[in-house]
């Protein structure tokens, strides 16, 4: 299941979206397409669903969406803001010295 991490916070809308980074403050701006891949990747089971998903909604074939789904997640996730392993985001991890 993919996911945001914990301190990633999506605003997503058909119209584009972004998603801010508490740790860095940084916003990050998504056209209306990378804002879908975002929600079908988040309501989805599996990242192949997600991608069926994004290749019905905009009428591509699926090699296309697959390779659009995987471009958005593959840049969210370099910029820190995919959860990563099997770890539940409500798990508490120790980090610097401080417990979050």
């Amino acid at each position: 299941m993919w996911r945001l991490c914990e301190s990633a916070h999506p605003v997503l809308t058909d119209e584009g979206g972004a998603i801010l980074d508490e740790r860095t403050g940084r916003w990050t701006q998504l056209t209306p397409s990378a804002s879908a891949a975002v929600m079908l990747l988040l309501a989805s089971a599996t990242t192949e669903q997600a991608q069926a998903l994004f290749a019905v909604h905009y009428g591509i074939p699926a090699e296309q969406a697959a390779a659009d789904v995987r471009a958005v997640a593959d840049a969210l996730a370099a910029q820190g803001l995919v959860a990563t392993g099997d770890t539940p985001a409500a798990v508490r991890r120790h980090r610097r010295g401080w417990w979050r």
